[in-house]
């Protein structure tokens, strides 16, 4: 099959005039940056992931690109195109990737935590009194939702009438797509009680089909698009990291997020990301597959 793309994660191969191949790649990426260390078996626990929630959309009714598992890192999905001019994007385009993501956060955590710290974000907007003094890991008085951009270098943030302007999405569209993500986060939530874990936040990806009906896309629900914590461990007053996240927060640790974001804001050179240490790699691999099974409740194959 002839590679059209490969991403920070997964490869997209060409697999005929309706079909693409996903394969997941054991790559890892934190900060828009491939680590130059690959975890093993990740890929194959983000591919059985995503083919049980997109299952699971599927019960619901939701309308997905997903057709087939072809191996434990391999998913033949139905092909849309990917249009990167916006200027080439209106209400009656048809058959296209949308290049939005949708990210919907339930706790405050990440980069909602940092944005309420510095203010550019206030307290009211996420649902809570003007005077509340938020706290990290305090559940949101509702759901919260965010739009970035899909097909640039770097994702960059966006009100409601730039997501529209860019996309070609109807108010009524954007509208549906929201009710998408509520209604798939409710399941999330009720399977992931189920492996004792919570469902912090996540993002979306949609596309729209021939007849332009909103098909949901990429992969969702696993350790790399969405956030878990432990829930004993939460009970207890703890935030224990079970995703990406956990990556993110060593290379905080470690300082090179502060030097990354100092040189990202004054322009300058970024800094190479460094490789992970071999036990950090052996426990990011150990993390993906536990988190695995928590979701599915099912044995990760290759143990």
């Amino acid at each position: 099959m002839e590679l059209l793309r490969s991403g920070k994660v997964k490869d997209v191969f060409d697999g005929g005039a309706e079909e693409l191949e996903f394969h997941f790649s054991d790559r890892i990426s934190v900060f828009d940056k491939i680590i130059p260390s690959d975890v093993p078996q990740k890929g194959a626990t983000l591919c059985l992931t995503a083919a049980h929630w997109f299952r699971a959309a599927e019960e619901l009714g939701i309308r997905t690109h997903f057709l087939r598992l072809n191996g434990e890192n391999r998913m033949q999905v139905k092909k849309v195109r990917v249009i990167p001019d916006y200027n080439r994007l209106t209400t009656k385009t048809t058959n296209y990737l949308i290049p939005l993501e949708w990210i919907c956060r339930h706790y405050v955590a990440g980069g909602l935590h940092d944005a309420l710290t510095k203010g550019t974000v206030r307290p009211e907007e996420v649902g809570f009194p003007e005077s509340h003094k938020v706290k990290y890991g305090e559940k949101l008085p509702e759901p919260y939702f965010e739009l970035t951009t899909k097909l640039e270098k770097v994702d960059r943030k966006l009100t409601l009438d730039e997501a529209l302007k860019i996309s070609g999405l109807t108010v009524d569209e954007y509208e549906e797509a929201r009710g998408v993500i509520l209604s798939l986060d409710e399941r999330l939530k009720e399977d992931a009680h189920k492996g004792h874990l919570v469902h912090v936040d996540g993002k979306k990806e949609f596309a729209f089909d021939r007849g332009r009906n909103l098909m949901l896309v990429d992969t969702f629900g696993t350790a790399d698009e969405d956030r878990w914590w432990d829930l004993p461990k939460y009970r207890e007053g703890e935030c224990e990291e079970l995703s990406k996240e956990f990556v993110r927060q060593y290379y905080r640790k470690t300082g090179y997020h502060a030097e990354l974001m100092r040189a990202r804001e004054g322009r300058t050179p970024e800094p190479d990301i460094p490789a992970l240490p071999p036990e950090v790699v052996e426990e990011v691999s150990a993390l993906y597959i536990g988190l695995y099974e928590r979701l599915t409740g099912e044995r990760f194959p290759a143990r």
